[in-house]
């Protein structure tokens, strides 16, 4: 798949074959074997993209922690015009998302307080009272259940709409913009444009309305830091990080949560007992969510100049995508990659990032999937899933993406 240009540098460009990206996932939960291989012969190559342009797959721990943390590898590089893209449709917006230091690390400050440790402990009552309330209507209509409508995905909804500001109701609304301003190609590139431009209609009338009526909510402070004109924030930025924090707030954090119900109860059946305790739940959940992240790759990035990664010279202007879901699978850095293990005395997993677009809502993550993963088996001790043949359907052609339906009973 290689051909080598000079002593111990691998130039992947002049590969005789490019492959498709993204490939065949063989089921709800395998990873394509096709990273496994890459780790092992190719470890940044060459694949063509949903779009159309080339770019260069990052399969190793290693170089994914590089890419994410190097700043000659840029977010902000993406909206430059003719910059190669990931999906069909351009996302050429200024968002949180799509920054470099200094200006990402101005606009992360504003919200960051909001995601303290001591905020979201403060939350976590909240977060078991909505979950108890899903856990209760789930009971009273009695089985089967489908688990991602009616428990994976209203929890971090409610959760994240809370903390902005944003009506529980519309939930109807943005959701399908989500799914959609997340595609990358599952949908024509003029259904994306549509979504992105429904989200920033949706997006700057809900600003308006806080602007009108602010209330105890991070919408309405970041609205606040704005208006007062300090340069802060302009509106742009703060119509877009509202679009961010609303879409990635519940979409990651659902599809995670049904990966781990799905591996907890076709899988993994070993790891239930371990909820029952703080400590072991925590270990727990963290090896599931290091092997069954919410879709496989971060940000695509743009190399700003010619940079040696590994073995491979990457040219200036390159598109490379890191792969988290790789890089979490690499046996250099984990010992029994495939396979949880709770116990391991350090856990560096990749699924929220590194870097300076390491997730921001991380401490939050973490406390909805150990309450609602602990408060669920707690209640159903017997929960299954109704297909014995443990397979489910995931959603395929987008960046956030997990098991799309499951339904159990107890």
């Amino acid at each position: 798949m290689t051909d080598q240009t000079t002593a111990g540098v691998t130039d992947v460009t002049a590969a005789a074959s490019v492959p498709a990206y993204p490939f065949h996932r063989p089921s709800a939960l395998d990873p394509s074997p096709d990273y496994a291989r890459l780790r092992a012969t190719c470890p940044v190559a060459s694949v063509t993209m949903p779009s159309g342009d080339q770019g260069y797959l990052v399969c190793t721990y290693d170089e994914v922690r590089t890419v994410l943390s190097d700043p000659r590898f840029s977010r902000a590089a993406t909206l430059e015009p003719g910059a190669p893209r990931l999906g069909k449709a351009p996302q050429r917006f200024k968002s949180l998302l799509n920054m470099d230091p200094p200006e990402h690390s101005r606009v992360r400050r504003l919200v960051s307080r909001e995601f303290t440790a001591r905020r979201v402990a403060a939350l976590r009552p909240r977060i078991q009272e909505r979950t108890d309330e899903l856990l209760d209507a789930m009971e009273q209509a009695g089985p089967p259940v489908d688990l991602v409508p009616q428990f994976a995905f209203p929890l971090p909804v409610a959760i994240i709409c809370e903390l902005l500001g944003v009506p529980a109701a519309d939930r109807e609304l943005f959701s399908g913009w989500s799914a959609a301003f997340l595609s990358t190609s599952e949908l024509p590139a003029v259904e994306v444009l549509a979504a992105q431009a429904a989200l920033r209609e949706y997006m700057t009338g809900l600003v308006a309305g806080k602007r009108a009526n602010p209330a105890e909510d991070l919408l309405s402070a970041l609205v606040g830091v704005h208006d007062q004109d300090d340069g802060s924030l302009d509106e742009e930025e703060l119509v877009f990080l509202g679009v961010s924090l609303l879409v990635a707030g519940h979409e990651t954090t659902a599809n995670q949560l049904s990966n781990c119900v799905f591996a907890l109860l076709t899988r993994h059946r070993e790891l239930r007992g371990l909820l029952s305790a703080p400590d072991t739940a925590q270990r727990a959940v963290e090896e599931l969510t290091r092997l069954y992240p919410p879709g496989d790759e971060a940000l695509l990035r743009i190399a700003v100049e010619d940079v040696m990664l590994g073995d491979t010279l990457v040219p200036a202007g390159s598109a490379v995508l890191p792969s988290l879901g790789s890089a979490n699978r690499d046996e250099d850095r984990f010992d029994g990659a495939d396979e949880p293990r709770p116990d391991r005395p350090a856990n560096p997993h990749l699924t929220y990032g590194h870097g300076a677009h390491y997730c921001v809502g991380s401490a939050l993550a973490r406390a909805e999937l150990d309450i609602a993963l602990t408060s669920l088996f707690a209640r159903f001790p017997e929960l299954r899933a109704v297909d014995a043949g443990a397979s489910a359907p995931r959603a395929a052609g987008r960046l956030v993406h997990g098991v799309a339906s499951l339904p159990v009973a107890w």
